[in-house]
């Protein structure tokens, strides 16, 4: 059989004020033309289908046409619950994904039938599905128990409970069957992408790839927004996201994951890149560079070797007019942090108003509305 492997769209995403809904549809359109060129029998979308848990209904108009179009591809299609998502939303929408033939799961349900599904592909070859959407820890584990852990307990009895429920759900797998499963979590060791919630990347929501039955011929994994393997003792993957959702992840390569197996053989693996979004770049220099810049036609992120000052950033969106964030370069601040006299002599003679103001500019926040309530603060006061 063949599978398609996507996840993290993160439909809704804006980007420092800038919405990527026309990069949505463009992508998640290209997603679907890649089903057409392949024909898979199953598509597994896991987890983050949306950037929210409160979608717009724009939003959401977008994701259920990409799962419909996808099933109108001929495959089957299995969508899951991840962190950004409202998982009880998500199975509210189930009567709809049952009738327009897309299986969706949002959150653990207390049936385990709830997160089997199976199928068998139009050459006879039957497979099943183990679909488990995103489990907090808060849920993972009772609350007494989190008052009484320590927090490296907590993050194994997180990781064990994981363990055990996989277990449970996998205990039906057996030969002549292509043996799946979905999830949306955070493994050991993987690398992440530059975008997620660190919240629910840092080691307590962390599991071993021991979790992971070796009777599994593939695991599809969504949460890590960069395409990798990882090592397990089954093939374990996360198909990362087709378009890069900040700026730390404008080095990934976007693509979506197509699995070819059968019960008998072991997967081949291979990436279908995904170009239908805007590029994300990251250019430095002094405002003299970044007036040598070609800014083409990507989103900018923008380091600027100058001293703080007032202005600073609309003169730097004079020159780039794609520049989304503009932030003095980290590496300036830690050299005059590293020389207080550099630092102090550019201080001198300015007034606290403009030194505040230079502050919002080195940190990205040229708010008018704070500066103004800065100005009535500082007014009161010395008066």
């Amino acid at each position: 059989m063949k599978i398609l492997h996507t996840s993290d769209w993160h439909v809704g995403k804006v980007l420092k004020g800038q919405s990527r809904v026309d990069e949505h549809i463009a992508v998640l359109a290209q997603v679907v033309e890649i089903a057409r060129d392949e024909r898979p029998d199953l598509v597994i979308v896991a987890g983050d289908l949306y950037d929210t848990a409160a979608p717009s209904p724009d939003a959401t108009k977008l994701v259920t046409r990409a799962l419909s179009a996808l099933r109108g591809t001929g495959a089957q299609v299995v969508a899951i619950g991840g962190n950004h998502d409202n998982g009880p939303t998500l199975d509210a929408l189930r009567p709809w994904a049952e009738a327009a033939g897309v299986s969706l799961r949002g959150t653990v349900r207390d049936s385990a039938a709830e997160h089997h599904i199976e199928g068998e592909t139009t050459g006879g070859e039957r497979w099943r599905l183990v679909a488990l959407p995103f489990l907090s820890q808060r849920y993972a584990i009772r609350a007494a128990e989190m008052y009484e852990l320590t927090a490296a307990e907590a993050s194994q009895t997180y990781a064990d409970h994981i363990g055990r429920l996989l277990s449970a759900l996998c205990a039906g797998f057996g030969s002549g069957t292509v043996n799946l499963v979905t999830a949306h979590l955070t493994v050991v060791g993987a690398a992440m992408g530059g975008g997620e919630r660190e919240a629910h990347t840092v080691l307590g929501y962390a599991v071993p790839s021991t979790v992971f039955p070796s009777t599994a011929h593939y695991v599809a994994l969504g949460h890590l927004h960069r395409a990798q393997q990882v090592v397990a003792s089954s093939h374990v993957r996360y198909s990362g996201s087709p378009l890069a959702i900040d700026f730390g992840e404008e080095d990934n390569t976007p693509s979506v994951t197509i699995v070819e197996v059968t019960a008998d053989t072991a997967p081949r693996v291979r990436e279908v890149p995904v170009t239908a979004a805007t590029p994300l770049r990251t250019v430095r220099g002094t405002l003299a560079e970044l007036s040598e810049v070609d800014p083409g036609d990507g989103w900018l992120r923008v380091f600027v070797r100058e001293a703080p000052r007032a202005g600073l950033r609309e003169e730097v969106q004079a020159l780039l007019p794609r520049a989304l964030e503009v932030r003095i370069d980290p590496d300036l601040l830690r050299e005059l942090a590293e020389n207080p006299g550099a630092r102090a002599a550019q201080r001198a003679g300015r007034s606290p108003r403009e030194l505040f103001a230079d502050y919002l500019e080195s940190r990205g926040h040229a708010d008018e509305g704070v500066k103004e309530l800065f100005d009535e603060l500082y007014e009161e006061v010395s008066s």
